[in-house]
């Protein structure tokens, strides 16, 4: 599959309010077809590198944003954690309730978390593939000195962000303990059935990566964010059969 139908996928695949939040990839191309070998002039170039630039800038200001969201909300639900066990007995009416109710947002929350994390890979692959066009259309070495500013770019560094995804797994396998005797299997499946939207999206974005990562010479030397797979245990504790190979 062409990596532009992938990429459409992808966006169709995410949370609605992300989908404009990726690559202008069709953009982008339509525009190199119409620089040719012979007028690859340095305003043409000019107006690519400003057309890059601009998608740059959205990536970032995107990316911080979640990230400084994704850091509010795993506080607060460690406090409702907290909370909940330090307020309620396990026995009581309310516990139940209210721990069904996080359980379900740290699903979500950490389902958000993985689809960013895939958000800077498909952005980062569709810059390098475009630069790559760009390049092999006007003979140019626009490639190698762009995409070397791009791995500094905030989108790209996402270090804080798999901490974060590492950090509420711990708190999954807290909050889904293998044999909770008070938790009837019934109603473990009932639960996960009703969690699975954002989470299913998250996998369908991993396996979207792994698909890119193989068999493909557009990366060269350069490196990809770490693809956060989920662990199988994991996901076996919510219940949801992993359709992704753990390597």
């Amino acid at each position: 599959m062409k990596f532009g139908k992938r990429l459409k996928r992808q966006i169709e695949e995410s949370l609605p309010e992300w989908r404009d939040k990726f690559l202008s990839y069709k953009d982008l191309k339509k525009l190199v077809r119409l620089i040719s070998t012979t007028d690859a002039s340095p305003q043409a170039e000019g107006e690519f590198v400003s057309l890059l630039d601009a998608e740059v800038d959205k990536f970032n200001a995107f990316f911080m944003e979640q990230e400084e969201e994704f850091v509010i909300r795993q506080r607060e639900l460690q406090e409702r954690i907290r909370r909940a066990a330090e307020s309620l007995r396990p026995s009581e009416a309310g516990y139940a309730a209210e721990m069904g109710r996080i359980r379900k947002d740290i699903v979500n929350f950490h389902g958000e978390m993985v689809l960013l994390v895939n958000y800077s890979s498909i952005n980062y692959t569709g810059l390098a593939k475009i630069l790559k066009k760009y390049d092999k259309r006007t003979g140019g070495l626009l490639r190698l000195p762009f995409i070397e500013t791009v791995l500094k770019q905030p989108f790209f560094t996402t270090e804080l962000i798999s901490r974060l995804v590492k950090e509420c797994e711990i708190m999954m396998e807290a909050v889904f303990p293998a044999a909770e005797e008070q938790v009837e299997r019934r109603e473990r499946e009932a639960l996960a059935m009703a969690e699975q939207s954002i989470f299913r999206n998250a996998v369908a974005a991993l396996i979207t990566m792994q698909e890119l990562r193989k068999g493909s010479s557009t990366y060269g030397h350069f490196s990809l964010p770490p693809l956060i797979l989920p662990d199988p245990d994991l996901l076996q504790s919510l219940q949801i059969p992993s359709p992704i190979p753990i390597q």
